[in-house]
């Protein structure tokens, strides 16, 4: 393979550029939800979810930033949680919503291992250019297999540790214990990740020089 070596980013800066997106996409909406929820009640709580992430909008529309696609089709999944969250009333409704989603992506993960068309190199080459080359090599073919699976896998536990919670504890339980784990299991798998797709492109590289 004739092209220069690919250089990704280090894990730093990776780092830098996710903790701000994993505050106000993550963080600051149960914040603001749990705070809200203390003083307002529950539609309190769910209206103040709903009005930060309008608020963000907002801003970027003020500011002429751009927005991105995913954050828009966030506002209309929030709205819509929030909606169903006001009819039932129930706060364990508003929140397994998603996790019923990420269910469902989870499996088609699988299912696109089973077609040969890994969903995190689609992911991948949204974000990092590679030549075509590197993506017909059979180790680079194994390694987004492999790395779809464990990201399937994740998601599902994700979900189903969530749902479980959201069943057989309280609200202040179910936040503190839901967010530490979903941050802990998608970290490492982030980690993960990011070391064995370095890893991987060195060997490659070590190869064919």
């Amino acid at each position: 393979m004739n092209h220069p070596p690919i250089q990704l980013p280090r894990l730093t800066a990776l780092v830098r550029q996710a903790v701000p997106k994993l505050l106000e996409g993550v963080v600051a909406p149960l914040a603001v939800f749990y705070a809200a929820l203390t003083v307002l009640g529950l539609k309190g709580a769910l209206a103040a979810a709903v009005g930060w992430v309008y608020l963000g909008l907002i801003y970027r529309l003020v500011r002429r930033v751009r927005i991105p696609a995913t954050m828009i089709l966030a506002a209309i999944a929030i709205t819509a949680r929030a909606a169903v969250g006001f009819w039932t009333g129930s706060w364990v409704i508003y929140f397994i919503q998603p996790e019923l989603g990420t269910i469902c992506i989870s499996m088609a993960f699988l299912a696109s291992v089973r077609l040969n068309k890994p969903l995190v190199q689609k992911l991948t080459l949204d974000y990092i250019h590679l030549p075509s080359a590197v993506l017909r090599h059979e180790r680079v073919r194994r390694f987004f297999a492999r790395i779809t699976l464990l990201w399937a896998f994740v998601l599902l536990a994700n979900s189903t540790v969530s749902i479980w919670l959201a069943l057989h504890e309280s609200l202040g339980t179910f936040m503190l214990l839901r967010t530490s784990a979903v941050a802990v299991m998608s970290g490492l798998a982030i980690a993960f990740s990011i070391f064995a797709f370095k890893r991987l492109l060195h060997r490659l590289h070590i190869a064919h020089a």
